[in-house]
């Protein structure tokens, strides 16, 4: 048993090490601006570079718009599906699962071919309906994680039974919708956004291909030219992973111990 357990500590500490280690080399890199010296000289270039901050920004709130019109697309179609249409279920989860068969590249070619200035809904010919467009391919690459999170969390509540009970109360479908439906799984539709927002903050192929100024491209752009900055940002986008993930723990937690509300 002892074995067995020292071999599992092993185990355990070499995987650590495979990410701690270069996350640790990252860092000490990033902090030798100075020379002779350690500073936070990088991150203040970083966070002085206004490119960085609009570059940021506008990541945030690209993610922000994709987590919303995600939740609005797949809260209805994943409570849709279980309620009324169980057996098409496999349909929707083969569907849900191919952005992560098609490479993104593929994807945002298709959107060029399908949705350019000469096409029959030219989005790519305005600047708002390219972001429409990049938000849109955020969401496709997102739909594996926030339907399979929905989807998880309609699993620990019996939805028959709160639809059928909110129908003898008189209540139409909106109101069974946003008031039955989503507060009780909304610890599944936090988990999904947590990690929509690190897919959208880390995004470079979609983003660069339709030439809009995202966080992920500004990542290529820095490291292409410096040397310091480079691991500075990987730091901090590490840092917003993390973050992401802490979060999604923290929500699987309330999940467990939260009633079902009816």
């Amino acid at each position: 048993m002892k074995a067995q357990r020292l071999g599992a500590w092993i185990a355990i500490a070499i995987g650590a090490s495979y990410f701690i280690i270069p996350l640790l080399g990252t860092l000490e890199f990033s902090l030798r601006m100075r020379r002779g010296e350690y500073s936070f000289d990088a991150y203040q270039s970083v966070f002085a570079d206004i490119q960085f901050r609009e570059t940021f920004g506008y990541s945030m709130l690209m993610a922000l718009l994709t987590i919303i019109f995600g939740m609005l697309l797949v809260v209805p179609t994943a409570y849709w599906v279980r309620l009324r249409l169980p057996q098409v279920r496999p349909v929707v989860e083969f569907i849900t699962l191919l952005p992560l068969v098609i490479p993104a590249i593929v994807i945002v070619f298709g959107y060029l071919r399908l949705y350019n200035s000469s096409s029959v809904l030219p989005l790519t010919g305005s600047t708002s309906g390219t972001n429409a467009l990049l938000m849109l391919s955020y969401m496709t690459l997102s739909l594996p994680y926030m339907y399979r999170a929905v989807d998880t969390a309609m699993r620990a509540i019996d939805v028959r039974t709160l639809t059928e009970a909110a129908e003898s109360l008189g209540a139409k479908w909106p109101t069974i919708l946003f008031r039955c439906i989503f507060p009780n799984v909304m610890s599944g539709v936090l988990s999904g956004s947590f990690i929509t927002f690190a897919i959208v903050m880390g995004e470079f192929t979609m983003a660069a291909l339709l030439n809009r100024p995202a966080f992920g491209p500004y990542l290529q752009l820095v490291g292409a030219n410096k040397a310091y900055e480079p691991s500075a940002l990987a730091v901090i986008a590490f840092a917003i992973t993390w973050l992401s993930m802490g979060l999604i723990q923290l929500v699987s937690r309330f999940q467990k111990s939260a009633p079902a509300k009816a």
